[in-house]
């Protein structure tokens, strides 16, 4: 029976280094897998996954306009596995179109990304992966400063922590640190 599950962690949980690992268990069973990310993550090549490490996969950009259950039904209706990075950027519509897929389709749906925005508010991927995954489970990391779990993400500008801002600005460790609680509100400074 397919599920809809959701993995959310910090920044550096290795969320999208699992995509791949996953992926590639699929395709070695010669089982099919479709890899999306959404089309706002810009810091890499644009149709591309690619780790910290350095590792990447092509992936189906999903934009406001995609249509995931469509996409999925021309890209691969016989898929064994479908295989979403950058999951917090969807929009709610996306969520119900991978709950289709789940359904209807009757394939897996493994959606991977932060659960918390900055600003400790939930993105709307998030919230609503939250609502109507099947499975939701927490990938971990440590704080940036202390080894203590990581549950949040601090932006950082200019070596100063910031707290207001868009919600989404592109970035990676030159510009977000996975951090606890305690050094969200009081990190200290370089």
């Amino acid at each position: 029976m397919a599920q809809l599950f959701f993995r959310y962690g910090a920044m550096n949980s290795g969320k999208t280094i699992e995509i791949i690992k996953v992926a590639h268990n699929y395709e070695e069973q010669d089982k099919s897998v479709v890899i999306m990310t959404s089309a706002l993550d810009t810091r890499e090549k644009h149709g591309m996954i690619e780790s910290r490490i350095g590792l990447e996969r092509p992936a189906y950009p999903i934009t406001d306009d995609t249509d995931v259950f469509e996409a999925v039904s021309q890209l691969d209706s016989k898929a064994s596995c479908i295989l979403i990075d950058e999951a917090q950027f969807l929009k709610k519509k996306h969520v119900f179109q991978l709950a289709r897929i789940v359904d209807e389709l009757n394939i897996p749906v493994i959606a991977f990304g932060l659960k918390n925005d900055f600003q400790n508010h939930l993105f709307e991927g998030s919230e609503n992966l939250l609502l109507y995954a099947d499975k939701i489970e927490e990938m971990k990391t440590i704080c940036w400063f202390c080894g203590k779990k990581a549950i949040m993400n601090l932006r950082f500008h200019d070596g100063k922590p910031v707290y207001e801002g868009e919600q989404i600005q592109m970035g990676g460790n030159e510009s977000y640190y996975p951090v606890c609680r305690k050094h969200y509100y009081n990190p200290p400074i370089k």
